[in-house]
């Protein structure tokens, strides 16, 4: 099973994410405030959360950036080596397609990794997420900050 770590600090899109993402049942999405880079999987942040990130990366083209379209924080990706980049004002299914990328070039062993350590973070992106009745769509609304 993959793991997802999310780090962002926007708690409505950072939940609205965490549904999207959980709807599929392959992965197991973890809801942090600070990352653990030695864990494997996606880490999907914010520039909050990358600037705090230890540099270099492990294994940057793991890493989601969710920023503005701010040639800082552009900069600040491709410093980082950061392959994928989705900005806030896209729809949240170009974020889960960025994530869903990450995923395929996870090395597999890592992937191996993860499950043998099992989840001890707390969701730090809003309550715990309740499944989804069959036949029922999310309807999770997200403010976009302007």
């Amino acid at each position: 099973m993959q793991t997802v770590q999310l780090a962002i600090a926007d708690v409505q899109y950072a939940m609205a994410l965490r549904d999207l993402l959980m709807r599929g049942g392959t992965r197991e999405i973890r809801c942090v405030e600070q990352p653990d880079t030695q864990q494997g999987g996606v880490i999907v942040v914010d520039s909050e959360a990358l600037s705090r990130l230890p540099l270099p990366l492990v294994n940057p083209e793991r890493v989601v950036l969710i920023t503005s379209n701010d040639p800082k924080h552009l900069m600040q990706a491709w410093n980082a080596g950061i392959r994928s980049v989705v900005f806030n004002e896209d729809p949240l299914s170009t974020a889960v397609l960025a994530i869903m990328a990450a995923e395929l070039r996870v090395p597999k062993t890592e992937t191996r990794g993860a499950e043998a350590q099992g989840s001890t973070a707390a969701p730090a992106c809003g309550k715990p997420a309740e499944p989804l009745p069959d036949g029922h769509a999310n309807r999770s609304k997200v403010q976009r900050r302007g």
